[in-house]
């Protein structure tokens, strides 16, 4: 047992949806999140900028004495492998693995769709993960820059949102997919949206709540579960102003963040 916060990281509110399911299925453990607001959105960064991003984030979680990092970022995920993290010191968790594997379980027609950032989109790991696990698999993938400003905006349940998600989406719809993945931690939060759009016939695959999955997982198999059954707290970090993140946050978790601020740099 380790009584140690689990650290996750995202560039904005995307990782509340791996924190949302992390509530449910481990009540105990403690959270500390971090969303790097500053620099948000990371879908459109370079692969240097990427790499200065998640060093950064790591290096913030582990000052905090983290069991466990998370990257709640697809972003992250496929274009930031583990082993290109030399500063990290704890077990690590991605979007990648987790995800893909609910997605190749819920596919009867192996016809899967992905939605993600231009980065993601353009880096393919969710691609080629589903291909050499199932080479049969057809797959479409769609870069979806607005998302993310977007959400991170509070743009949830309109008809702005509404209107961005019908046009990504509508060369998906055409392919015929029966499985989507929502590849931006950002993308759950408009599950809602999307789902009314694809239809009834199609499986979202949340990699949020994947993520959380894959979080649960791993501390089972390293003896790191909390001792505690239910009473764990979480702990909210932005690196820029909080107003927009706190109004996302309280729609979404159902409950204020009470976020703390880091406004001089993440570094502190």
């Amino acid at each position: 047992m380790n009584n140690k916060a689990i650290g996750i990281f995202d560039s904005g509110v995307g990782g509340l949806s791996c924190v949302k399911e992390l509530l449910h299925c481990l009540p105990g453990e403690d959270i500390k999140y971090l969303g790097d607001t500053l620099r948000m959105p990371y879908g459109v960064k370079t692969i240097d900028q990427l790499h200065q991003c998640a060093k950064d984030n790591v290096d913030f979680l582990q000052r905090r004495d983290v069991k466990l990092i998370a990257a709640a970022c697809g972003t992250v995920s496929s274009n930031v492998p583990k082993e290109n993290m030399d500063n990290l010191a704890v077990p690590f968790v991605d979007v990648i693995k987790p995800t893909v594997n609910a997605a190749l379980k819920a596919t009867k027609t192996k016809r899967i769709g992905i939605v993600a950032t231009p980065a993601t989109v353009k880096a393919n790991s969710m691609g080629k993960r589903l291909k050499e696990m199932d080479s049969s698999v057809e797959i479409i993938s769609v870069g979806c820059t607005d998302f993310v400003p977007l959400i991170e905006s509070g743009h949830i349940d309109d008809d702005i949102i509404r209107q961005s998600a019908e046009g990504y989406l509508a060369q998906i719809k055409k392919f015929g997919v029966d499985t989507l993945i929502l590849g931006c931690t950002h993308y759950p939060i408009i599950s809602k949206v999307i789902g009314e759009i694809m239809g009834s016939g199609v499986t979202l695959i949340d990699s949020g709540r994947e993520t959380a999955v894959g979080i649960k997982m791993t501390l089972e198999k390293l003896g790191l579960l909390n001792a505690r059954e239910k009473g764990g707290s979480t702990e909210y970090f932005v690196t820029n102003n909080t107003d927009a993140f706190d109004s996302v946050a309280k729609v979404f978790l159902g409950e204020d963040a009470h976020v703390k601020s880091i406004l001089k740099g993440i570094e502190e």
